[in-house]
């Protein structure tokens, strides 16, 4: 079977068992604090085990895209050494919420794998929880006896908590879980061992392919477990491995899942796969890479330095550099792949075929940015090396500085000092690596408490598109620990505020009682609950309060919001329709918008874009919100829906003439509301995706008069009313040439300096020697020193010179005494800029220091000299 008819044959197996079968979620996660991204296939229905979500169907059926890199789910660094492990990869499952449990859980699985997929049962063993005397809880001997109908007892193993017992995380749904384990080792080696001890031990031809979790208890803050009113089934098999074992593999990259794509890094490279075991890896990384990074752009994840965007830049970086370090690859390379993935996985899921392009764009961009940073950091080594030959040992504090600052992979330094018979200090490194996660760890701690619940509540209610100020009931509350400072949760009946969503930062403001009035910091999601954040708790919780939202926020946020709308429409009409929203964020002060394009604007669309915003604001538009309607009757309205976003079956459309958009925010019950609006920034933050920054109503009011202000003082300053501009002109024309006769003086000056100082050169330890003060600036003693350069030879020099306060020292030294005596400029002037307080580098003929001590030039051209004597 391929892989696309063994996906297609699980999905029609559970469609068979009236299972709905669903979409993929997203991989990347928005409005959920706790995830950054799709780690398992639950996640979707995290919000249904949480009983904060009705259930729609109670069984359903699905692939869903996952990623794990990080935290309790890092498979990151096993990614190609291994057969079996991904960054990205699919996870079908099928799900019971309150309905089957495990009689029809454990029959079906067992009837797919053995019946229709046709796996051999005697290569199947499966796994039941052993019990766990610390929780107090017993043996499965439930799921054990269902088993019993289909697998012999010695093929049932007992698993510890840590293999058979899941939990979604410290706290929340948990229960027993029932693995079933494949053996797909040739008959030989099954004589020699029985697969039964090589379960859960790592073992890449004994493997688990299906997970079958029965969740029935709640795990509480303080460690107890309870029962939950209703039990599920949450089940989860590994697409690539059961392509591996259905297609007679021994390893995933075999398969045809990764097959297409290796035989392109194979056509590319010029070397074949199969022929050496590190280039090997190097393309099952960059297969696999490929794969998580493509999803995640298509799911709107850029690469960037921060959270999910940094650890999709870092997946992608390290590709390049197996890249880099294996296959000999030096310009950009990965990107070409991409057209191979969409062929392969497009039919699947159209996010990649539709955003193609947009990924191969930001894919090559991401490529030719860290190459550079590959050649910084190798000039860098052999800098470090050429200035510490003795010692032949690269210390942790540069290893992790290359890594740190500058990007450059550890294994890399590794790699390059093995090649010159180096070592690296990997335990130094090691120990500032540890000293880096762990302060991230202290920021990142958080510690929540359980809810205190005062009443029982299925759906706190959002009514803040029509009200500002209601009553409303405090309906649980919970303390939370964070980077040290306590905050509160509270979740009300009803609300006002708006949750942060979309982009849109969460609406602020009171909460009142006859006793007391609490400051709302903050309103946030977490999966359907609406938050709120305070610093303190009420005395009296089970109070009537009053919730009263900061109306001044809400106006200026309804403003940019509003205006986003118009902003997105306006590109569309400039630019084409490729425009699509990459990202944003509305605040009260400004707004920003992130959308796909490949050119920089230029002034006149910026002030197309701009004039029509502010031409649809003039119109005074009014609102028309669809509140709760059908998906499909919401595109039929012209409403835009784009890849990587999570859609309800019903949902809000926003509406401002043109203007159709599917949203959930806050907006202006008119245009005429936003006033007037202004682009106050455009620049790229990847590859084919700009940003606008932008503001309106009172902002712009407040920008115009500064400009205003600016422009007032440039006329008295110009002493010209009528023209500045004009005269600002002739000023700059002047002062060019003014500076073109200060650099002709200046050269004629240096000119004259370098005659009497190179007969003035002292003869010194074999050397022409010559270190002076000059008054120069940086450039006339940059042209000073390379003209001594091409007229003395054996030149050893230094010039130090004062120029506004600050002091500054160059060191030029002749070719000849580099290569002969192995002198470095570079290391020379570090040493000599201590004395000036200041630092420097460069190339070993010339390098140059600043320094913000004057008083030290005399002593720094003294160890000038000392320097010169004691060089060998």
């Amino acid at each position: 079977m391929t892989s696309s008819e063994i996906r297609k044959t699980f999905l029609e197996y559970f469609k068979s068992k009236q299972h709905e079968i669903v979409a993929s979620a997203p991989m990347v996660v928005k409005n959920d604090p706790t995830l950054m991204f799709t780690n398992a296939g639950m996640n979707q229905f995290k919000d249904i085990f949480l009983g904060n979500a009705p259930v729609k169907y109670s069984r359903i059926a699905d692939t869903q895209k996952c990623l794990r890199v990080s935290g309790k789910h890092n498979d990151l660094e096993e990614v190609g050494h291994d057969t079996y492990h991904h960054t990205m990869f699919e996870m079908l499952g099928n799900w019971s919420f309150g309905d089957y449990f495990k009689k029809e859980a454990i029959a079906w699985a067992w009837e797919l794998l053995t019946e229709v997929y046709k796996i051999d049962k005697s290569c199947l063993y499966v796994t039941i929880f052993g019990g766990d005397a610390n929780d107090n809880l017993p043996e499965d001997t439930e799921a054990k006896d269902i088993w019993l109908a289909f697998i012999p007892e010695e093929r049932i193993l007992r698993g510890s908590k840590k293999d058979n017992f899941w939990e979604m995380g410290d706290t929340g749904p948990c229960g027993p879980c029932s693995e079933i384990h494949v053996d797909i080792r040739s008959a030989e080696e099954k004589q020699k061992i029985s697969g039964d001890k090589l379960v859960n031990s790592d073992h890449p031809q004994v493997i688990e392919i299906w997970n079958n979790v029965f969740i029935q208890f709640n795990r509480q803050a303080n460690g107890s477990l309870v029962q939950l009113p209703a039990k599920h089934v949450d089940t989860g098999m590994g697409f690539e491995r059961l392509c591996m074992v259905l297609q007679g593999k021994q390893s995933n990259y075999d398969t045809d899942v990764f097959t297409p794509i290796i035989g392109e890094i194979a056509a590319l490279s010029g070397i074949a796969y199969g022929s050496n075991q590190k280039s090997d890896i190097a393309m099952r990384v960059m297969a696999d890479h490929l794969r998580a990074v493509s999803f995640a752009i298509a799911d709107g994840q850029l690469p960037s330095n921060v959270k999910a965007g940094y650890v999709i830049r870092r997946i992608l970086r390290r590709a390049v550099r197996y890249g880099y370090s294996f296959l000999n690859i030096r310009e950009p390379f990965i990107y070409k792949l991409v057209a191979v993935l969409e062929k392969q996985m497009g039919p699947y899921f159209p996010e990649l075929t539709s955003q193609l392009t947009l990924i191969q764009r930001v894919i090559s961009e991401e490529e030719q940015s860290f190459l550079r940073t590959l050649s910084i950091g190798i000039q860098k080594f052999q800098t470090y090396v050429a200035a510490n030959k003795t010692q032949k040992l690269i210390t942790g504090d540069f290893a992790f500085e290359m890594y740190d600052t500058y990007g450059f992979p550890i294994d890399l330094t590794q790699l390059m000092s093995r090649e010159i018979d180096w070592q690296v200090d990997m335990e130094g490194f090691s120990k500032r690596l540890e000293e880096q996660k762990n302060r991230s760890r202290q920021d990142a701690t958080v510690e929540t408490d359980d809810w205190v619940e005062l009443f029982p509540l299925d759906n706190s209610e959002f009514i803040g598109y029509d009200v500002l100020e209601t009553p409303v009931k405090l309906a649980r509350y919970r303390k939370v620990l964070t980077k040290g400072k306590e905050i509160y949760q509270l979740v009300f009946d009803r609300t006002p505020f708006y949750a942060e969503s979309g982009g849109q930062m969460g609406d602020t403001g009171e909460i009142v009682s006859e006793y007391e009035t609490i400051q709302i910091t903050d309103t946030r999601k977490e999966n359907t609950l609406i938050i709120h954040l305070t610093e303190q708790l009420p005395a009296r919780p089970e109070a009537a309060f009053t919730a009263k939202v900061n109306t001044e926020n809400r106006t200026s946020i309804a403003n940019n919001h509003s205006a986003t709308h118009l902003l997105h429409f306006a590109l569309r009409k400039v630019l084409g329709s490729h425009v699509e929203q990459k990202g944003s964020y509305v605040g009260p002060e400004y707004l920003r918008f992130d959308f796909s394009h490949f050119q920089k604007l230029t002034d006149q669309e910026i002030l197309e874009v701009e004039t029509m915003v502010n031409s649809l604001v003039r119109k005074n538009a009014s609102l028309d919100e669809k509140r709760a309607i059908p998906m499909d009757e919401a595109r039929k309205l012209g409403a835009l829906a784009f890849f990587g976003e999570k859609y309800g079956d019903n949902v809000r459309v926003i509406r401002f003439g043109e203007s159709v958009e599917l949203c959930g925010g806050t907006h202006v019950a008119a245009t005429g509301q936003i006033g007037s609006f202004k682009i106050v920034s455009e620049s790229a933050i990847a590859a084919g995706v700009r940003r606008i920054e932008a503001i309106t109503a009172g902002s712009v009011d407040e920008f115009l008069r500064n400009q205003q202000q600016i422009i007032d003082e440039l006329k008295a300053l110009v002493k010209n009313p009528t023209d500045p501009l004009k005269a600002v002109q002739q000023m700059i024309e002047q002062n060019n040439e003014l500076r073109k006769q200060l650099e002709s003086f200046n050269a004629e000056k240096a000119g004259r300096m370098g005659v009497e100082l190179a007969a003035k050169a002292e003869s010194l330890n074999g050397m022409n020697f010559i270190a002076t003060r000059v008054d120069l600036d940086s450039a006339g003693v940059k042209d000073l020193a390379f003209s001594l350069k091409n007229s003395v030879e054996n030149l050893f020099l230094v010039l130090a010179n004062h120029a506004d306060g600050k002091a500054g020292i160059a060191v030029m030294i002749s070719e000849s005494l580099v290569e002969s005596r192995k002198l470095n400029a570079g290391q020379f002037v570090r040493e000599l800029a201590k004395h000036i307080q200041g630092g420097g580098g460069g190339q070993p003929t010339f390098a140059t220091a600043g320094g913000k001590n004057p008083d030290g030039i005399d002593a720094a051209l003294a160890q000038a000299r000392e320097l010169a004597m004691s060089a060998q």
